[in-house]
């Protein structure tokens, strides 16, 4: 109850610990505050639902991957993202001489500079548990935010450390209408070589512990849901 309150106190109030403005060049300051701003009140309208109640299964013990999964989609679906996106370019458009790659650069830091800790999206009762490296999971995490963390298979043997992400396309069906980007994770495995989660749906196959993700930046809105100016090519 401390977190959630504490999470709608920073959110309501527009001010977040530690934080600094977005920057995407030379930005004015009051461009950067304005994209503050509406990044606070997108995660505002995210955070609602939180902290998520999350079950285990297995052994050793993994929060369940579908309450994970439905826990951070249900999350960004309370965006009103096309709401979200006039406000950002409303933003863009009043600020003089700014590219639209110098402002999606900006929005993009604020961002990850105020994504939510997972110990405050997921609350579980056991400290000896695995968080689930399911594909919508790691759509959600700041790039860096797992760096160096010991990576488990579903059956307890660890594999290595967590070393980064990747995505690529892929198709949903015969239309290329159903192409979405699935997002995956590499490792570095115990003879120092970079290894890939392959390129499969992951749900509970791969876990990192609860105890050491709990206090890394978890839960962050993602830029491709923004309908924002394409910077020129």
């Amino acid at each position: 109850m401390r977190l959630r309150a504490s999470i709608l106190l920073i959110l309501t109030c527009g001010v977040w610990p530690g934080s600094s403005a977005a920057s995407g060049g030379e930005l004015p300051k009051e461009t950067s505050a304005a994209i503050d701003v509406a990044v606070l009140d997108a995660y505002r309208a995210a955070s609602t639902g939180f902290p998520c109640q999350i079950k285990s299964r297995g052994k050793p013990k993994m929060m369940r991957w579908e309450q994970v999964d439905q826990c951070l989609n249900e999350a960004a679906n309370k965006v009103d993202w096309p709401a979200f996106s006039r406000h950002l370019e409303s933003v863009r458009s009043s600020t003089a001489g700014i590219t639209p790659s110098e402002f999606n650069a900006a929005v993009e830091a604020s961002l990850s500079e105020h994504a939510l800790l997972y110990e405050s999206v997921f609350v579980v009762k056991a400290s000896e548990i695995l968080l689930p490296l399911t594909n919508s999971l790691l759509r959600f995490v700041p790039p860096d935010s797992l760096t160096g963390l010991a990576v488990s298979d579903k059956v307890g043997n660890q594999v290595g450390t967590f070393a980064g992400l990747y995505s690529y396309e892929r198709s949903g069906g015969l239309a290329s209408a159903n192409m979405f980007r699935l997002v995956l994770f590499q490792y570095t495995d115990r003879n120092g070589q970079v290894q890939s989660s392959s390129g499969r749906l992951l749900l509970d196959s791969f876990g990192v512990p609860w105890k050491d993700a709990r206090s890394k930046k978890g839960f962050r809105l993602a830029m491709e849901k923004l309908t924002l100016a394409n910077p020129s090519p």
